[in-house]
């Protein structure tokens, strides 16, 4: 009878055991599956950040194929895809997002910006139209901006561009494309005010600095804007206002501009002596 007893104690204490190893084995692959996921995400936002377009198509297109049913992974795909300049393949795949389960109206608003830069307009405004009014996020509000720009409906665009500054810390971007909106409906003194609050935010941005200059020649202000600049980027901006002046007919302000351009550049400037020679009558 001892023996009996001793036997099923001994029973009980290897099964005991044996479910003790195997609770430690489940923890142990769950905390494993737990690293391996958030090992997985780390490189998906990676790719997203800083990794080469094609590259992170080749992931995520392979990342898809293992896991179809993965939203994150249909997207990463489809905004590898806008990044490479892959439009006709991206469009799609964000359309497969959109009709996903999980899908947000932040996804709507990126298949918006999609069709946005594949240049189909009425399509991105008939996706916007399905986002509800409640969803008020800076993405939504600078497209809507655009469509808004696109259609001459200044009141809206206006409206939609101080929406969209409000609602992000970097507004630098939608300052320079409300600025360029205002250089395009004839009020430069508007639009050089815009290009100014742009370089508050990011003096590095360029393409403020260029627009500003066209800004400042449109009204007949040929010096250039106190901003920081290279001695690179202040040859460029002196050739455009040198440009600016001379579709104004202000030919002899664009040719000292070009040469003064010429002489700032600190490499050869070919672009701007290629213009200086045809306004010369010589060949470029």
């Amino acid at each position: 009878m001892r023996q009996i007893i001793l036997i099923a104690l001994l029973s009980g204490s290897v099964f005991a055991l044996s479910a003790c190893e195997g609770s430690k084995q489940a923890n142990v692959t769950r905390a494993i599956d737990a690293v391996n996921a958030v090992d997985q995400k780390n490189v998906a936002e990676l790719m997203l950040a800083s990794g080469n377009p094609d590259e992170a198509v080749a992931y995520f297109a392979d990342q898809v194929e293992r896991n179809p049913d993965d939203i994150a992974n249909l997207r990463g795909l489809a905004r590898s895809l806008v990044r490479a300049g892959r439009l006709a393949e991206a469009i799609p795949t964000w359309r497969k997002v959109v009709q996903h389960p999980e899908a947000t109206n932040d996804d709507k608003v990126m298949l918006a910006e999609a069709h946005i830069r594949a240049n189909d307009w009425a399509q991105a405004e008939a996706v916007l139209n399905t986002v509800p009014p409640t969803h008020e996020t800076f993405d939504r509000y600078r497209l809507e901006a655009m469509i808004a720009d696109g259609k001459k409906d200044w009141k809206k665009a206006d409206h939609f561009y101080e929406t969209a500054a409000g609602l992000t810390t970097r507004p630098s971007g939608v300052f320079n494309n409300w600025g360029f909106s205002k250089l395009t409906r004839g009020a430069p003194r508007e639009a050089e005010q815009l290009f100014t609050q742009a370089l508050q935010h990011d003096p590095h941005l360029f393409t403020a600095k260029n627009n500003m200059a066209l800004a400042r020649a449109a009204q007949g202000n040929y010096s250039l804007p106190l901003v920081r600049m290279s001695q690179q980027e202040r040859a460029m901006l002196l050739h455009t206002m040198a440009i600016a002046a001379i579709r104004k007919g202000d030919v002899n302000v664009g040719r000292t501009l070009l040469q003064e351009a010429i002489d700032t550049h600190p490499q050869h400037y070919d672009e701007a002596v290629r213009a200086l020679r045809a306004l010369e009558g010589g060949r470029g």
